[in-house]
């Protein structure tokens, strides 16, 4: 498993969620503002579009060093040359993501429950991603918000980073913090701003 130490605050990408401007923009601005973990999360591209995306934004990540994870796609983690994957609980194992990759490449895996983030610390993960803890529209269809009680058993259970997601504001971020969490996950709350670098800035003061 990797030893770098991971920023707090994780971005994860949706071009359809960015008030209609260019993906590479927002990303642009958002590492601009201090962003260094972002996922490149475009489910519904197909390989060559997917592939074409992370080769304008690589390096728009890159230029201020930062961490970019590829969600699911081991085989163009490998092929674009990302620094580690983000898997669903449903995907491949994590064991069996770990042996493709080695352990020079990060490994994170969302989880909904105690038992899950339990089982992907056991699989050898590098961190979790844990919710939704407060209510999101894009996490609706995933059930209710699991709260911060879950996030205390869970950083009570595990040792693993954990960063909360759903619903995350700047408002919220100390509640989360000192229930366990390590950082926050967003997409929304930075993707449909007004004003990306005065988001980003806020969340990273919270985490600070």
């Amino acid at each position: 498993m990797s030893s770098r130490v991971l920023p707090k605050l994780y971005l994860l990408t949706d071009r359809h969620q960015t008030l209609n401007r260019p993906l590479s923009s927002v990303i642009t601005e958002a590492v601009d503002g201090g962003v260094r973990m972002v996922q490149i999360r475009e489910k519904d591209l197909k390989t060559r579009d997917l592939t074409s995306l992370c080769q304008q934004l690589f390096p728009l990540i890159k230029h201020q060093h930062g961490i970019v994870l590829l969600n699911d796609r081991i085989d163009l983690v490998l092929a674009m040359g990302a620094d580690g994957v983000h898997l669903r609980t449903n995907s491949l194992p994590v064991s069996v993501a770990r042996r493709l990759l080695g352990t020079g490449h990060l490994i994170g895996v969302s989880t909904h429950s105690v038992e899950e983030a339990r089982v992907a610390e056991a699989e050898g993960a590098d961190f979790i991603v844990l919710g939704p803890i407060f209510d999101t529209p894009s996490k609706r269809a995933y059930g209710p918000p699991l709260g911060i009680q879950i996030l205390q058993e869970t950083s009570r259970t595990i040792h693993l980073p954990i960063y909360a997601i759903g619903g995350i504001t700047p408002i919220g971020i100390p509640e989360v913090l000192s229930s366990g969490a390590y950082g926050v996950a967003v997409i929304s709350s930075i993707l449909q701003s007004p004003s990306i670098p005065d988001i980003t800035g806020e969340l990273l003061a919270r985490l600070s």
